[in-house]
């Protein structure tokens, strides 16, 4: 008799098992998947984007640009295409959120190094003090490693643009010329289709986390 009752014991154990991984398997099937919103220049603080372009509600996308790196190589879009990535405006001599934004995207590098589907890019907002060779000088005090990450100098004019009507990332300084610019500690997070997926505290690290996360989503979602 005990025997009897031992095996209906096991049995039991194993149906409760066997029931909890089908609730598991049929809630996770019911979850909807995460995906990650596409913003357009409507949906952004005014502050930061051009006035021209504030009112666009659908098809917002990086426009084409030509800048150059550290190692003065011509950037340009194309060096981008079909690649996911995640780009913020700094300059080399930013004493206060550059630092720690710096840090953050090395460790987001550091993420993503082996990855040949994400790339970073970082815009100089003081493009004449940023040469060349003070980028290349920052590029390696900071362990920038040249085929993930392009550090950006060029026409003052067009970093203006990109930042005000492309990535709508940076506010305006109306006290020293037209195209002054005040860049804010945004990273923005760029897919395939040059879209913008996502806006993350560049100083803040649980904001990084949430950005690898949404990294991998979106990753995922090309993998559907």
């Amino acid at each position: 008799m005990g025997n009897f009752f031992g095996k209906f014991k096991l049995f039991g154990i194993v149906l409760l098992l066997l029931s909890a991984v089908i609730v598991y398997l049929f809630y996770d099937a019911l979850e909807p998947a995460k995906t990650l919103s596409i913003y357009q220049p409507s949906m952004v603080n005014p502050e930061l984007v051009d006035s021209t372009v504030h009112h666009v509600r659908k098809y917002h996308t990086i426009a084409d640009f030509s800048l150059t790196n550290q190692n003065g190589k011509t950037v340009t879009q194309a060096d981008y295409r079909d690649k996911i990535y995640v780009a913020d405006f700094f300059f080399t001599t930013c004493p206060t959120i550059c630092p720690i934004m710096t840090k953050n995207m090395a460790a987001i590098q550091e993420e993503i190094k082996d990855d040949d589907e994400i790339l970073l890019l970082s815009h100089s907002v003081t493009p004449k003090i940023d040469s060349v060779a003070q980028l290349k000088k920052y590029a390696l005090e900071k362990g920038v490693m040249d085929k993930k990450w392009n550090l950006v100098t060029g026409d003052k004019e067009q970093i203006y643009e990109l930042a005000r009507k492309s990535y709508l990332a940076v506010k305006t300084d109306g006290d020293g010329g037209p195209f002054d610019m005040i860049h804010t500690e945004n990273f923005i997070l760029v897919d395939k289709e040059r879209r913008i997926r996502g806006f993350y505290d560049g100083t803040d690290s649980e904001e990084m986390d949430k950005l690898l996360s949404d990294l991998k989503v979106l990753k995922d979602s090309y993998q559907e």
